[in-house]
């Protein structure tokens, strides 16, 4: 892949959504998936989304075809625990990611594809971000003025890698997650240089898959507090063939022949 567009998209995208995949290795499952939050304006959004019923299935998968730059970034059918502890994305050239809840691993061995910890748990958490709204270390701010956004979620200090992160969420008329601003503290960046350049993912074409609804499209935008979600798509993704599943033994188990991911 061209190392200019993965650069882009890197800096243009939360990467940072290792987060709350990461931290939640070390929190008992039953414990993820508990609600956490008695605020009734999370609490609505998170009934809009049907999070019980997210909740109570095991796993669930997708295939995820997203272009960025006029360029394929990936194609891929994503599988994940629906309390993202443990993550699976088998790509259409063959290459296999895995994140066992402790280690991300790549398959086949000495092929590490670029991109591929940013892969493993950028794209999963944009899928379930809906239901991410009450995890542990996560606070929801309700905002008055619509024009902003409806709800602003921040990160106590110390959960996870950019805790200085945040989100600008939009809600639709049935209270579900329709685009959410953020900024990039990924890396070296600064607070002051992430909030110069902050994006947004916008989520339609909901469907309801054994009673929950979930986007089949994202595209994302460029961001302003003065014009928020302007400009041309930037980026756009369509997901398919989702499905709610139970999982086999060893599925997200370490691939045999497989390379420890760090980067």
């Amino acid at each position: 892949m061209n190392k200019s567009i993965f650069l882009l998209l890197t800096l243009a995208i939360l990467s940072c959504k290792q987060n709350n995949s990461e931290e939640s290795k070390d929190v008992p499952e039953q414990e993820q998936q508990a609600t956490t939050t008695s605020n009734p304006f999370v609490d609505n959004i998170a009934s809009a989304h049907n999070k019980a019923a997210f909740a109570a299935q095991e796993a669930v998968a997708f295939d995820l075809q997203l272009m960025f730059g006029g360029n394929e970034r990936i194609n891929a059918t994503i599988s994940m625990l629906t309390n993202s502890s443990k993550i699976r994305i088998d790509k259409t050239d063959g290459t296999q990611l895995t994140y066992d809840g402790s280690q991300v691993y790549s398959a086949p061995k000495g092929a590490i594809p670029d991109g591929a910890r940013f892969d493993i748990f950028t794209w999963p958490y944009f899928f379930a971000f809906p239901f991410k709204l009450q995890d542990p270390g996560v606070n929801i701010q309700e905002l008055t003025n619509d024009t902003e956004g409806q709800f602003k979620l921040t990160f106590e200090g110390g959960t996870g890698d950019t805790p200085d992160d945040w989100y600008i969420g939009y809600l639709d008329e049935e209270n579900r997650v329709e685009a959410t601003a953020y900024i990039v503290t990924f890396g070296d960046k600064t607070i002051e240089n992430a909030e110069a350049a902050p994006h947004a993912i916008a989520y339609s074409d909901y469907k309801e898959i054994e009673q929950v609804p979930l986007a089949t499209t994202w595209k994302f935008y460029n961001w302003s507090e003065e014009k928020g979600v302007f400009g041309d798509p930037i980026g756009e993704a369509q997901l398919r063939n989702i499905r709610f599943f139970e999982v086999d033994d060893g599925f997200f188990e370490k691939p045999e022949s497989s390379d420890v991911v760090n980067y």
